[in-house]
Protein backbone atom coordinates (compact mmCIF):
# COMPACT_ATOMS: atom_id res chain seq x y z
CA UNK A 1 0.00 0.00 0.00
CA UNK A 2 1.51 3.19 -0.57
CA UNK A 3 2.10 5.49 2.22
CA UNK A 4 0.76 9.13 2.86
CA UNK A 5 2.09 11.85 5.15
CA UNK A 6 -0.31 14.82 6.14
CA UNK A 7 0.81 17.68 7.82
CA UNK A 8 -2.07 20.20 8.75
CA UNK A 9 -1.50 23.56 9.65
CA UNK A 10 -3.24 25.47 12.35
CA UNK A 11 -6.35 26.83 10.84
CA UNK A 12 -6.94 23.38 9.78
CA UNK A 13 -6.91 21.96 13.65
CA UNK A 14 -8.70 25.88 14.48
CA UNK A 15 -11.80 24.14 15.95
CA UNK A 16 -14.25 21.03 16.26
CA UNK A 17 -15.89 21.82 12.72
CA UNK A 18 -11.88 22.38 11.31
CA UNK A 19 -11.00 19.02 13.13
CA UNK A 20 -14.15 17.15 11.55
CA UNK A 21 -12.66 18.10 8.26
CA UNK A 22 -9.47 16.36 9.03
CA UNK A 23 -11.01 13.03 10.34
CA UNK A 24 -13.14 13.23 6.47
CA UNK A 25 -9.73 13.36 4.65
CA UNK A 26 -7.68 10.95 7.19
CA UNK A 27 -11.00 8.31 6.36
CA UNK A 28 -10.78 9.03 3.16
CA UNK A 29 -8.18 7.36 2.11
CA UNK A 30 -6.16 4.07 3.70
CA UNK A 31 -2.64 5.56 2.31
CA UNK A 32 -2.74 8.27 4.68
CA UNK A 33 -1.51 6.62 7.90
CA UNK A 34 0.67 9.03 9.27
CA UNK A 35 -0.40 12.78 10.50
CA UNK A 36 1.66 15.21 11.74
CA UNK A 37 -0.51 18.59 12.76
CA UNK A 38 0.16 22.22 13.76
CA UNK A 39 -1.13 23.69 16.99
CA UNK A 40 -4.56 25.23 16.76
CA UNK A 41 -4.80 28.43 14.73
CA UNK A 42 -6.94 31.49 14.74
CA UNK A 43 -11.00 30.95 14.19
CA UNK A 44 -11.75 33.94 13.34
CA UNK A 45 -9.92 37.69 12.11
CA UNK A 46 -9.45 38.78 15.70
CA UNK A 47 -8.85 35.56 17.14
CA UNK A 48 -5.52 34.28 19.05
CA UNK A 49 -3.24 31.49 18.06
CA UNK A 50 -2.61 28.81 20.64
CA UNK A 51 0.97 29.25 19.76
CA UNK A 52 1.23 32.67 20.54
CA UNK A 53 -0.81 32.33 23.88
CA UNK A 54 1.18 30.47 25.15
CA UNK A 55 4.43 32.28 24.04
CA UNK A 56 2.65 34.78 26.54
CA UNK A 57 2.68 32.44 29.19
CA UNK A 58 6.02 31.78 29.53
CA UNK A 59 6.57 36.04 29.03
CA UNK A 60 4.58 36.62 32.13
CA UNK A 61 5.36 33.83 34.09
CA UNK A 62 9.40 34.59 33.43
CA UNK A 63 8.66 38.51 34.59
CA UNK A 64 6.83 36.88 37.87
CA UNK A 65 2.83 37.41 36.97
CA UNK A 66 0.13 35.22 36.93
CA UNK A 67 -0.29 33.03 33.96
CA UNK A 68 -3.73 33.03 34.72
CA UNK A 69 -6.10 34.50 32.14
CA UNK A 70 -3.82 33.44 28.39
CA UNK A 71 -3.88 29.91 30.18
CA UNK A 72 -7.89 29.66 30.88
CA UNK A 73 -8.31 31.00 27.16
CA UNK A 74 -5.94 28.00 25.52
CA UNK A 75 -7.41 25.27 27.94
CA UNK A 76 -11.22 26.75 26.93
CA UNK A 77 -9.85 25.77 23.56
CA UNK A 78 -8.97 22.26 24.01
CA UNK A 79 -11.42 21.53 26.51
CA UNK A 80 -14.13 22.87 23.72
CA UNK A 81 -12.78 20.97 21.04
CA UNK A 82 -12.64 17.43 23.47
CA UNK A 83 -16.16 18.21 24.22
CA UNK A 84 -17.78 19.33 20.56
CA UNK A 85 -16.10 15.90 19.20
CA UNK A 86 -17.26 13.43 22.02
CA UNK A 87 -13.77 12.39 22.57
CA UNK A 88 -12.57 10.10 25.89
CA UNK A 89 -9.15 11.64 26.72
CA UNK A 90 -7.91 13.23 30.05
CA UNK A 91 -6.83 16.87 29.04
CA UNK A 92 -7.17 18.04 32.62
CA UNK A 93 -4.33 15.99 34.29
CA UNK A 94 -2.34 17.50 30.61
CA UNK A 95 -3.21 21.07 31.58
CA UNK A 96 -2.20 21.27 35.27
CA UNK A 97 1.10 19.85 34.36
CA UNK A 98 1.92 22.22 31.65
CA UNK A 99 0.94 25.00 33.84
CA UNK A 100 3.02 24.08 36.43
CA UNK A 101 6.02 23.85 34.29
CA UNK A 102 5.46 26.74 32.83
CA UNK A 103 5.08 28.67 36.00
CA UNK A 104 8.17 26.44 37.26
CA UNK A 105 10.69 27.76 34.71
CA UNK A 106 10.52 25.84 31.91
CA UNK A 107 11.95 27.17 28.32
CA UNK A 108 10.17 29.24 25.85
CA UNK A 109 10.50 26.08 23.50
CA UNK A 110 9.07 23.77 25.89
CA UNK A 111 5.86 26.03 26.08
CA UNK A 112 5.59 26.71 22.77
CA UNK A 113 5.61 23.30 22.07
CA UNK A 114 2.82 22.30 23.93
CA UNK A 115 0.22 23.37 21.44
CA UNK A 116 1.45 20.71 18.67
CA UNK A 117 1.59 18.48 21.87
CA UNK A 118 -1.37 18.95 22.68
CA UNK A 119 -3.26 19.05 19.33
CA UNK A 120 -1.98 15.76 18.62
CA UNK A 121 -3.60 14.13 21.55
CA UNK A 122 -6.64 15.06 20.30
CA UNK A 123 -6.02 14.35 16.45
CA UNK A 124 -4.92 10.68 18.27
CA UNK A 125 -8.37 9.93 20.05
CA UNK A 126 -10.37 11.46 16.97
CA UNK A 127 -8.60 9.18 14.73
CA UNK A 128 -7.95 6.18 17.17
CA UNK A 129 -4.24 6.23 16.36
CA UNK A 130 -1.31 5.90 18.24
CA UNK A 131 0.08 8.83 19.40
CA UNK A 132 4.35 9.20 19.46
CA UNK A 133 5.83 12.53 21.27
CA UNK A 134 7.94 13.88 18.73
CA UNK A 135 10.67 14.31 21.81
CA UNK A 136 11.16 10.13 20.95
CA UNK A 137 12.31 10.50 17.61
CA UNK A 138 13.28 14.39 16.32
CA UNK A 139 16.52 15.09 17.97
CA UNK A 140 18.67 18.56 18.16
CA UNK A 141 22.13 18.64 18.99
CA UNK A 142 23.21 20.65 21.72
CA UNK A 143 23.68 23.78 20.11
CA UNK A 144 19.58 23.70 18.54
CA UNK A 145 20.46 22.23 15.41
CA UNK A 146 18.59 19.61 13.90
CA UNK A 147 20.33 16.41 14.58
CA UNK A 148 19.37 15.34 10.81
CA UNK A 149 20.84 11.90 10.87
CA UNK A 150 20.01 10.68 14.08
CA UNK A 151 16.40 11.95 13.84
CA UNK A 152 16.39 9.76 9.99
CA UNK A 153 17.42 6.69 12.20
CA UNK A 154 15.26 7.22 14.96
CA UNK A 155 11.87 7.91 12.75
CA UNK A 156 12.67 5.00 10.98
CA UNK A 157 13.15 2.93 13.81
CA UNK A 158 10.23 4.00 15.19
CA UNK A 159 7.46 4.21 12.68
CA UNK A 160 8.89 2.14 9.80
CA UNK A 161 5.85 -0.07 9.46
CA UNK A 162 3.32 1.11 11.18
CA UNK A 163 0.08 1.96 10.29
CA UNK A 164 -1.62 4.95 12.02
CA UNK A 165 0.63 7.19 13.62
CA UNK A 166 0.22 10.99 14.72
CA UNK A 167 3.08 12.96 15.46
CA UNK A 168 3.06 16.55 16.61
CA UNK A 169 4.98 18.75 14.72
CA UNK A 170 7.61 21.68 15.70
CA UNK A 171 9.51 20.15 17.97
CA UNK A 172 12.28 17.48 19.56
CA UNK A 173 14.67 17.22 21.80
CA UNK A 174 18.22 17.92 22.60
CA UNK A 175 20.82 15.42 23.99
CA UNK A 176 20.01 16.68 27.58
CA UNK A 177 16.15 15.75 27.10
CA UNK A 178 15.02 19.45 27.22
CA UNK A 179 12.71 20.25 24.39
CA UNK A 180 13.63 22.59 21.31
CA UNK A 181 11.88 23.85 18.80
CA UNK A 182 12.23 24.65 14.97
CA UNK A 183 11.39 28.05 14.07
CA UNK A 184 7.74 29.31 13.23
CA UNK A 185 6.27 27.18 10.81
CA UNK A 186 8.51 24.41 11.83
CA UNK A 187 5.52 22.13 11.62
CA UNK A 188 6.27 21.78 7.92
CA UNK A 189 9.96 20.46 8.44
CA UNK A 190 8.17 17.91 11.23
CA UNK A 191 5.83 16.63 8.83
CA UNK A 192 8.68 16.29 5.78
CA UNK A 193 11.44 14.65 8.77
CA UNK A 194 8.08 12.18 9.12
CA UNK A 195 7.85 11.71 5.32
CA UNK A 196 11.36 10.84 4.81
CA UNK A 197 11.52 9.06 7.56
CA UNK A 198 8.90 6.36 6.63
CA UNK A 199 9.58 6.65 2.66
CA UNK A 200 6.15 7.75 2.06
CA UNK A 201 4.97 7.81 -1.03
CA UNK A 202 3.75 11.16 -1.15
CA UNK A 203 3.55 14.16 1.62
CA UNK A 204 0.81 15.70 1.64
CA UNK A 205 0.88 19.60 2.87
CA UNK A 206 -2.88 20.35 3.82
CA UNK A 207 -3.81 24.20 4.64
CA UNK A 208 -6.52 27.24 3.76
CA UNK A 209 -5.54 27.64 0.32
CA UNK A 210 -6.03 25.32 -2.79
CA UNK A 211 -2.35 24.99 -3.49
CA UNK A 212 0.02 27.61 -4.71
CA UNK A 213 -1.17 30.86 -7.24
CA UNK A 214 1.30 32.10 -10.45
CA UNK A 215 1.45 35.56 -8.33
CA UNK A 216 -0.16 37.54 -5.26
CA UNK A 217 -3.65 37.64 -5.58
CA UNK A 218 -3.29 41.12 -3.44
CA UNK A 219 -1.32 42.34 -6.95
CA UNK A 220 -2.83 40.86 -9.38
CA UNK A 221 -6.63 40.04 -9.59
CA UNK A 222 -7.25 36.23 -9.71
CA UNK A 223 -4.01 34.38 -10.87
CA UNK A 224 -4.46 31.04 -11.67
CA UNK A 225 -3.04 28.06 -9.52
CA UNK A 226 -0.04 26.62 -10.34
CA UNK A 227 -0.58 22.73 -10.93
CA UNK A 228 2.57 21.23 -11.01
CA UNK A 229 6.15 22.90 -9.91
CA UNK A 230 9.48 22.03 -9.06
CA UNK A 231 11.75 21.92 -6.41
CA UNK A 232 14.09 24.34 -7.67
CA UNK A 233 11.31 26.60 -8.98
CA UNK A 234 9.59 26.48 -5.66
CA UNK A 235 12.75 27.54 -3.84
CA UNK A 236 12.82 30.81 -6.18
CA UNK A 237 9.63 31.78 -6.17
CA UNK A 238 9.82 30.83 -2.03
CA UNK A 239 12.55 33.36 -2.05
CA UNK A 240 10.95 36.07 -3.48
CA UNK A 241 8.15 36.33 -1.44
CA UNK A 242 5.07 33.28 -2.09
CA UNK A 243 4.76 32.20 1.08
CA UNK A 244 2.08 29.17 0.80
CA UNK A 245 5.48 27.07 1.72
CA UNK A 246 8.86 27.31 2.03
CA UNK A 247 11.84 24.76 0.34
CA UNK A 248 13.55 25.29 3.79
CA UNK A 249 10.79 23.46 5.57
CA UNK A 250 10.58 20.49 3.19
CA UNK A 251 14.59 19.99 2.63
CA UNK A 252 14.19 16.52 4.10
CA UNK A 253 11.19 15.47 1.26
CA UNK A 254 13.33 17.26 -1.50
CA UNK A 255 16.93 15.55 -0.51
CA UNK A 256 14.93 12.28 -0.65
CA UNK A 257 12.88 12.67 -4.35
CA UNK A 258 9.41 12.55 -2.21
CA UNK A 259 6.62 14.59 -4.13
CA UNK A 260 5.17 17.06 -2.26
CA UNK A 261 1.11 18.13 -2.40
CA UNK A 262 -0.18 21.36 -1.01
CA UNK A 263 -4.40 20.71 -0.33
CA UNK A 264 -7.02 22.49 1.22
CA UNK A 265 -8.07 20.97 4.19
CA UNK A 266 -11.69 23.72 3.10
CA UNK A 267 -11.93 22.37 -0.66
CA UNK A 268 -10.39 18.28 -0.65
CA UNK A 269 -11.24 17.77 -4.03
CA UNK A 270 -9.32 20.60 -5.58
CA UNK A 271 -6.28 19.45 -7.33
CA UNK A 272 -3.95 21.44 -5.60
CA UNK A 273 -0.55 22.15 -6.56
CA UNK A 274 2.19 19.59 -6.90
CA UNK A 275 5.88 19.56 -5.95
CA UNK A 276 8.40 17.07 -7.87
CA UNK A 277 11.89 16.63 -8.02
CA UNK A 278 11.72 17.37 -12.47
CA UNK A 279 14.70 15.45 -13.35
CA UNK A 280 14.45 14.01 -16.83
CA UNK A 281 11.40 13.98 -19.15
CA UNK A 282 9.37 13.91 -16.31
CA UNK A 283 7.52 17.02 -16.73
CA UNK A 284 6.56 18.78 -20.04
CA UNK A 285 8.47 22.04 -21.24
CA UNK A 286 5.05 24.49 -21.66
CA UNK A 287 7.05 26.94 -23.29
CA UNK A 288 5.36 29.86 -20.47
CA UNK A 289 5.80 30.79 -16.84
CA UNK A 290 5.30 29.00 -13.68
CA UNK A 291 4.83 32.35 -11.33
CA UNK A 292 5.80 35.64 -10.73
CA UNK A 293 7.24 36.56 -7.39
CA UNK A 294 8.92 39.89 -5.92
CA UNK A 295 9.44 41.95 -2.85
CA UNK A 296 9.93 45.33 -2.15
CA UNK A 297 12.60 47.76 -0.06
CA UNK A 298 16.11 46.86 -1.55
CA UNK A 299 18.52 49.67 -2.50
CA UNK A 300 21.54 48.91 -5.24
CA UNK A 301 24.85 50.67 -4.21
CA UNK A 302 26.60 51.14 -7.98
CA UNK A 303 30.13 51.17 -8.23
CA UNK A 304 32.22 52.51 -11.79
CA UNK A 305 35.76 52.37 -12.08
CA UNK A 306 37.63 52.28 -15.61
CA UNK A 307 39.43 48.93 -16.32
CA UNK A 308 37.60 47.43 -13.62
CA UNK A 309 37.55 44.16 -15.48
CA UNK A 310 41.69 43.78 -15.44
CA UNK A 311 41.89 44.32 -11.62
CA UNK A 312 42.42 41.53 -9.83
CA UNK A 313 40.65 41.21 -6.46
CA UNK A 314 38.32 44.18 -7.43
CA UNK A 315 34.77 42.20 -6.35
CA UNK A 316 36.82 40.24 -2.99
CA UNK A 317 37.59 43.86 -1.99
CA UNK A 318 33.61 45.03 -2.43
CA UNK A 319 32.89 41.85 -0.91
CA UNK A 320 34.51 42.03 2.13
CA UNK A 321 33.94 45.60 2.91
CA UNK A 322 30.18 44.20 3.57
CA UNK A 323 31.56 41.31 5.71
CA UNK A 324 33.01 43.05 8.27
CA UNK A 325 29.37 44.45 9.23
CA UNK A 326 27.74 40.66 8.25
CA UNK A 327 26.14 42.25 5.55
CA UNK A 328 24.49 39.54 3.00
CA UNK A 329 23.92 40.66 -0.56
CA UNK A 330 21.13 39.46 -2.98
CA UNK A 331 22.57 40.43 -6.65
CA UNK A 332 25.81 41.50 -8.01
CA UNK A 333 25.01 42.27 -11.92
CA UNK A 334 28.10 43.82 -13.66
CA UNK A 335 29.77 44.93 -16.70
CA UNK A 336 33.08 45.75 -17.86
CA UNK A 337 33.26 49.03 -15.77
CA UNK A 338 30.34 48.32 -12.88
CA UNK A 339 29.59 46.23 -10.51
CA UNK A 340 25.91 46.59 -8.40
CA UNK A 341 25.70 45.03 -4.81
CA UNK A 342 21.78 44.56 -4.53
CA UNK A 343 20.69 44.72 -0.55
CA UNK A 344 17.69 44.54 1.75
CA UNK A 345 16.80 48.01 3.26
CA UNK A 346 17.28 45.83 7.00
CA UNK A 347 20.58 44.89 6.63
CA UNK A 348 21.56 48.71 5.79
CA UNK A 349 19.98 50.42 8.59
CA UNK A 350 22.17 52.86 10.40
CA UNK A 351 25.05 51.34 8.11
CA UNK A 352 24.64 52.87 4.46
CA UNK A 353 27.12 55.68 4.89
CA UNK A 354 29.71 53.77 6.51
CA UNK A 355 29.69 50.99 3.51
CA UNK A 356 30.15 53.46 0.82
CA UNK A 357 32.74 55.14 2.31
CA UNK A 358 34.24 51.87 3.07
CA UNK A 359 34.09 50.57 -0.60
CA UNK A 360 35.17 54.14 -2.02
CA UNK A 361 38.19 53.35 0.59
CA UNK A 362 38.80 49.83 -0.33
CA UNK A 363 38.17 50.04 -4.12
CA UNK A 364 39.26 53.66 -5.25
CA UNK A 365 36.16 53.68 -7.84
CA UNK A 366 35.16 56.42 -9.94
CA UNK A 367 32.16 56.76 -8.61
CA UNK A 368 29.60 55.03 -6.43
CA UNK A 369 25.86 55.50 -6.59
CA UNK A 370 23.01 54.43 -4.58
CA UNK A 371 19.70 53.71 -5.93
CA UNK A 372 17.00 53.11 -3.42
CA UNK A 373 13.30 52.32 -3.26
CA UNK A 374 14.04 49.36 -5.64
CA UNK A 375 11.62 46.04 -5.64
CA UNK A 376 12.52 42.99 -7.43
CA UNK A 377 10.68 40.57 -9.27
CA UNK A 378 11.19 36.75 -10.38
CA UNK A 379 9.68 35.71 -13.21
CA UNK A 380 10.22 31.68 -12.80
CA UNK A 381 9.72 28.91 -15.45
CA UNK A 382 11.14 25.98 -16.19
CA UNK A 383 10.89 25.92 -20.27
CA UNK A 384 12.42 29.71 -20.04
CA UNK A 385 15.66 28.46 -21.43
CA UNK A 386 13.86 25.79 -24.11
CA UNK A 387 11.96 29.07 -25.46
CA UNK A 388 13.23 31.84 -27.55
CA UNK A 389 11.73 34.99 -27.50
CA UNK A 390 10.83 34.68 -23.19
CA UNK A 391 13.13 37.54 -22.18
CA UNK A 392 11.82 40.01 -25.06
CA UNK A 393 7.81 39.47 -24.01
CA UNK A 394 9.01 40.49 -20.39
CA UNK A 395 11.16 43.63 -21.16
CA UNK A 396 8.38 44.65 -23.97
CA UNK A 397 5.26 44.19 -21.22
CA UNK A 398 7.50 46.58 -18.96
CA UNK A 399 8.10 49.09 -21.83
CA UNK A 400 4.20 48.87 -22.66
CA UNK A 401 3.55 50.05 -19.50
CA UNK A 402 5.68 52.21 -19.02
CA UNK A 403 7.76 50.82 -16.17
CA UNK A 404 11.38 51.18 -15.92
CA UNK A 405 14.03 48.64 -15.68
CA UNK A 406 16.90 49.97 -13.05
CA UNK A 407 18.47 46.27 -12.91
CA UNK A 408 18.49 42.59 -15.04
CA UNK A 409 20.06 39.48 -13.52
CA UNK A 410 19.46 36.07 -15.22
CA UNK A 411 21.37 32.55 -13.87
CA UNK A 412 23.07 30.86 -15.72
CA UNK A 413 20.66 27.93 -15.19
CA UNK A 414 18.29 30.09 -16.89
CA UNK A 415 15.46 29.04 -14.85
CA UNK A 416 14.16 33.13 -13.92
CA UNK A 417 14.80 36.56 -15.03
CA UNK A 418 15.30 39.21 -12.15
CA UNK A 419 14.44 42.65 -12.84
CA UNK A 420 14.56 45.72 -10.18
CA UNK A 421 12.44 48.39 -10.71
CA UNK A 422 11.73 51.29 -9.03
CA UNK A 423 9.27 50.46 -5.92
CA UNK A 424 6.49 52.53 -7.16
CA UNK A 425 6.31 51.02 -10.20
CA UNK A 426 6.31 47.27 -8.00
CA UNK A 427 2.50 46.55 -8.51
CA UNK A 428 2.58 47.76 -12.26
CA UNK A 429 5.25 45.55 -12.91
CA UNK A 430 4.04 42.45 -11.82
CA UNK A 431 0.10 42.94 -13.73
CA UNK A 432 2.31 43.29 -16.95
CA UNK A 433 4.32 40.50 -16.58
CA UNK A 434 1.19 38.20 -15.45
CA UNK A 435 -0.55 39.60 -18.39
CA UNK A 436 2.15 39.15 -20.91
CA UNK A 437 2.78 35.73 -20.27
CA UNK A 438 -0.72 34.30 -19.14
CA UNK A 439 -3.86 34.02 -20.93
CA UNK A 440 -7.15 35.50 -19.87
Amino acid sequence: MATRVCKFGGTSLADATQMQKVRRIIEADPARRFVVPSAPGKRFSSDEKITDLLYRCHTLASRGASIGEPFIQISDRYLAIRTELGLDVDLESELAWIRTQIEGGASADYAASRGEYLSAKLVAAMLRFEFVDAAEIVLFDPAGRLDAEGTQRAVSTRLQGSRGIVVPGFYGRDPKGEIRTFSRGGSDVSGAIVARGVSADVYENWTDVSGMLMADPRVVPSPKPIQVLTYRELRELAYMGATVLHDEAIFPVREAGIPVHILNTNAPDQPGTRIVRGNGDELPITGSITGIAGRKDFTIIAVEKTLMNAEVGFARKMLEVLAVDEIPFEHMPSGIDTMSLVIKDSYLDGKLERITTSIRRACNPDSVEVYPNIALIATVGRGMMHTPGMASRLFGALAAANVNIRMIDQGSSELNIIVGVEARDFETAMRAIYTAFVPA
